[in-house]
């Protein structure tokens, strides 16, 4: 989707205890079209069913650059953390909207998780891969944010394979060092003319690092996203 960092390593992960109580410091593996993912999840009431939003890392980092960003958002107002381990592989783009799905039906046998309310976040290249899952699985996820993230114009065709126009937060840092404004803006004017709902932030003087402005944006974006769910087919 037009330049973009080179895609992430795995690292450690996380995944659902057995019993009823919230995750911590385990692993969790799924094989997801061939190859074998990892992804760490945080429920915090096992008991209880939750939204969940899949959090989606930046190049050369890991599942928890964002999932420990969105953990106050997660405790306070019981949502599902589910962060996979992005592969670093240029061709991984191609699978990962199916991917995500996979992952996500993995993470709802360990979780319980409402399925109509599952959601994305996405920074930096997390951000890129996260535009392809809102197109390529509109009737799958709720709702889309990402931080730090632009379409390139040569890959705006993506926006007609959608089937569902749901609802994308943008946020852009005013000095981001590797997504102009610009960019940002143009992408969400190209949502825009396809009908897509979209709220744009731009942040003064903040420039590509999530963390610096992890809580205005994970507050945010939840109180956007949260506003949506899928209708029931």
């Amino acid at each position: 989707m037009g330049s973009r960092p080179i895609l992430g390593s795995i690292s450690l992960v996380v995944a659902l205890a057995a019993a009823r109580e919230p995750a911590h410091d385990a692993r969790r593996g799924v094989a997801c079209y061939g190859k074998n993912y990892v992804y760490a999840l945080y429920s915090p009431d096992a008991k209880v069913t939750l939204p969940a939003v899949l959090v989606l890392h930046g190049a050369g980092g890991t599942g928890s650059d964002v999932s420990d960003v969105w953990m106050p958002i997660a405790q306070r107002e019981k949502v599902v953390l589910i962060a996979p381990e992005l592969p670093r592989e240029l061709t991984f783009e191609d699978i990962a909207p199916q991917v995500f799905r996979c992952i996500v039906d993995d993470a709802r046998t360990r979780a319980r998780i409402d399925s109509s309310r599952v959601y994305l976040f996405g920074w930096s290249m997390g951000g890129y891969l996260t535009f392809d899952a809102a197109m390529y699985e509109s009737n799958y996820f709720a709702g889309a944010a990402v931080y730090g993230a632009a379409i390139g114009e040569y890959y705006w065709p993506i926006l007609d394979h959608a089937e569902r126009q749901m609802p994308i937060a943008i946020y852009i840092g005013e000095r981001d060092q590797y997504v102009p404004v610009a960019a940002a803006r143009a992408t969400r004017d190209s949502l825009v003319a396809r009908g897509f709902p979209v709220h744009f932030v731009e942040l003064p003087g903040k420039d590509h690092m999530l963390p610096a402005v992890a809580d205005t944006v994970t507050r945010d974006a939840w109180a956007y996203l949260s506003a949506f769910r899928l209708r029931a087919p």
